[in-house]
Formats: C-alpha cells, sequence, structure tokens
C-alpha cells in the first residue's frame, strides 16, 4: 500500500510542474485525495458494501469535487489535475500513467445494463472538458484535446479532437504527453483544403472571363486579315 501511494506522489511529481513538495502534494491536491478516497470506496464495493461506497464516494466528491463511483476499476499512478467537475462511472476502467484534466468525462450513453463506460489506456492524456461516452476503448499512449465529444474507439498512438471526436492519426509517433494544447484540428484542415480550392476556382474563372477578350482580338485580328488580302486584290488588279 505505501509503495503505491509514494507511486501517487512521484506521478504528481513527473506531471505537474507547479508541484513544489510532498507536503504541499499530500494536503492540497484534491486529485490526489479522490483517488485514495476511491481505493477505500472500492474495498468496500468488492465486498458488496455498495452503500457504504456510495456514502464515501459522495463525501469524496463533496470534499474534492471529483466523483469517482466506486465500481470503477482504475490503474497506478493515475494523475487528475486541478480535477473540479471530473466523472467518472461505475463500469469505467482507466490503465497506469493516465493524466485527466478539469471537466473531464467518462461516462456512458444511456441506460443499458452491464458495461456502459469507456476503457482507457495506458498512458493516454484526457484534456480540460472532454467527454469520452460509450463502452469503447482509447488505445494506449493516445491524447483526448480540450473540449472534444469522444464517441468510437480510438486507436493506439491517436489524437481525438473536435464535437464529435474525430481520429487525427500522427504517424504512429508517440508525442509529448503534456502538450495536449498542439493538436491538429480537423475543421480547420477542412477551411484551409476548402480555401485552396476557392482560391483554383477564382483563377479559373478570371481565366474564364479572360475568354471574350481573347475571342475579341481574335475577330479584329481576322478582320485586319480581310483587309489586308482586299488590298492584296486590288493592287493585284
Amino acid at each position: 500500500m505505501w509503495e503505491r501511494i509514494k507511486a501517487d506522489i512521484q506521478a504528481v511529481f513527473e506531471n505537474d510542474p507547479a508541484a513544489r513538495s510532498k507536503f504541499e502534494v499530500v494536503f492540497t491536491y484534491s486529485g490526489l485525495h479522490a483517488i485514495w478516497h476511491h481505493r477505500f470506496a472500492h474495498w468496500f464495493y468488492k465486498k458488496r458494501f455498495f452503500t457504504i461506497a456510495r456514502i464515501i464516494s459522495q463525501a469524496s466528491r463533496f470534499i474534492t469535487g471529483i466523483e469517482i463511483h466506486p465500481g470503477a476499476r482504475i490503474g497506478n499512478r493515475l494523475f487528475i489535475d486541478h480535477g473540479m467537475g471530473v466523472v467518472i462511472g461505475e463500469t469505467c476502467e482507466i490503465g497506469d500513467d493516465v493524466v485527466l484534466y478539469q471537466g473531464v468525462t467518462l461516462g456512458g450513453t444511456g441506460k443499458e445494463k452491464g458495461k456502459r463506460h469507456p476503457t482507457i489506456g495506458n498512458n493516454v492524456v484526457i484534456a480540460s472538458g472532454a467527454k469520452v461516452l460509450g463502452s469503447f476503448s482509447v488505445g494506449d499512449h493516445s491524447r483526448i484535446g480540450a473540449n472534444s465529444v469522444v464517441l468510437q474507439e480510438v486507436p493506439p498512438m491517436s489524437t481525438v479532437v473536435g464535437i464529435p471526436g474525430k481520429i487525427v492519426k500522427r504517424d504512429g509517433v508517440r508525442v509529448n504527453r503534456l502538450d495536449h494544447g498542439v493538436l491538429i484540428d480537423p475543421v480547420i484542415e477542412i477551411c484551409r483544403k476548402l480555401q485552396t480550392q476557392i482560391d483554383e476556382m477564382q483563377c479559373l474563372c478570371e481565366q474564364i472571363n479572360e475568354i471574350p477578350k481573347l475571342r475579341e482580338q481574335i475577330v479584329n485580328l481576322k478582320h485586319q486579315l480581310e483587309i489586308e488580302r482586299t488590298k492584296n486584290g486590288g493592287v493585284s488588279r
């Protein structure tokens, strides 16, 4: 148990440059408190003391602003930064070395029974306000951008942004885990492509507008040729 607590504290130092001392981390980091409360509640949940488990989780929610259902399965070294508004559902499974930012929801999409919440792989970063809804997997080393709404499976080593979430593959190369503010926006990419097409159409329209002038020049040339022919014919007579 103590080794796991030490690992939790170390995860804070690895992921938050604002962390200064172990004393500060232990007594002021609400994300850490929520994880420790959850482990206590999860123990009662596994023993089928569901009401006691829920009471503990709700008390933790009141204290930390983070709601983790006692049935959720959480791996090692989870880091919840700031944490206010984070919601983790009952059948959610979270791997090791995952980072969650404030406002993240790992929830379901309906009232179905059984597995209805996402499974988050190892080394996943989910940025502020993102919603991952449904029973599917988010692959290892993936990133989900701020305020994205993810409704389908995410392959490993992927980046997802937008509403609904769109997968932006990064050639299978793992990117900086904490650099979640620098993401490719598929909407912006589409706008850029549309602008390129508009520019091409404008060039084509300009060329089309030049056609009447070319016709006029051709007519003038024909007229001048007729005049020259008439003059030459008059001289020959």
